[in-house]
């Protein structure tokens, strides 16, 4: 009976091995497909563009879409835009979260309820009020007028994530914190935060994807080409006269894959998040 049991526990571990391996090799396999695209010659993209091996292999899309169409510029704009609106809105967000909770108890579900509502709104709805006060506040065409209507969005759902993250917190650590001396703003920073650091990482990790794959409201506060972010760079790749699918394949791996690779290093905080975070 133990060999027999052993045998069925071992069985079911290969079978569930197999069926993760197998839905890893579909999840992946549009990357792959676009990275063996991306290295292809021209003549052999448009002559068989279904086969997966490359006759010959060849970076020169990624040296047309790097040198000659100037992505560098648009891959800056991104990052500098992205990078601010998460440490910005981290900040903020996990300041707003941690009074919600400890100086706000009662109201605290409320007004996470009446943040999150602000999602309510199609972001279409929201262009123009943008459009706007960007307009008047001279802030158009530039990379801080992003910054702040992404802001605008983001730290509202940040900061209802967080507040489930904070609630996990034992009143009891913070009140041992304080009668070691330690002020309200040193417990916060040595004792409050490092507790909700996956619920920090995964919150980050969210909003840092949402301002790096975000459109319309790039495409409608910004016209130079030395301001626009990698998402317009594709738009406008996509309508060009004639369209070069090597240097458009070369460029989604360029935008795609920074993403692939910084979430595979911190996935494990993104899972140990989702679960601290959940509470009834």
């Amino acid at each position: 009976m133990n060999m027999l049991t052993c045998f069925k526990r071992r069985l079911g571990e290969v079978g569930c091995y197999v069926y993760v391996s197998i839905l890893a090799v579909f999840a992946a396999f549009p990357l792959l497909w676009l990275f063996l695209c991306s290295v292809k010659e021209s003549g052999d993209l448009l002559a068989n563009p279904t086969s997966m091996i490359p006759q010959k292999f060849t970076l020169a899309n990624y040296y047309n879409v790097m040198v000659n169409l100037n992505l560098g510029i648009n891959i800056k704009n991104s990052l500098m835009v992205s990078l601010a609106t998460t440490l910005i809105a981290t900040v903020i967000s996990s300041l707003a979260a941690y009074g919600i909770v400890r100086f706000f108890p009662k109201l605290g579900n409320m007004m996470s309820k009446l943040l999150i509502m602000t999602y309510m709104f199609p972001a279409i709805v929201l262009v123009i009020p943008y459009a706007v006060v960007m307009g008047k506040l001279g802030l158009t065409n530039t990379r801080l007028g992003l910054v702040l209507v992404y802001l605008s969005f983001n730290v509202p759902y940040a900061v209802w994530l967080l507040v489930g993250f904070f609630k996990t917190v034992p009143i009891g650590i913070e009140e041992a914190a304080r009668i070691d001396g330690a002020g309200r703003l040193q417990t916060f920073i040595r004792v409050v935060l490092p507790l909700v650091a996956p619920g920090l990482v995964s919150t980050a990790i969210y909003m840092f994807i949402n301002a790096w794959n975000e459109f319309l409201y790039a495409l409608i506060l910004t016209s130079s080409s030395s301001i626009t972010t990698l998402s317009i760079k594709l738009h406008t790749m996509q309508g060009a006269d004639v369209l070069n699918w090597g240097d458009m394949m070369a460029a989604c791996m360029v935008v795609v894959v920074p993403s692939v690779v910084f979430f595979s290093f911190i996935q494990k905080y993104i899972a140990g998040g989702m679960t601290e975070g959940a509470v009834k």
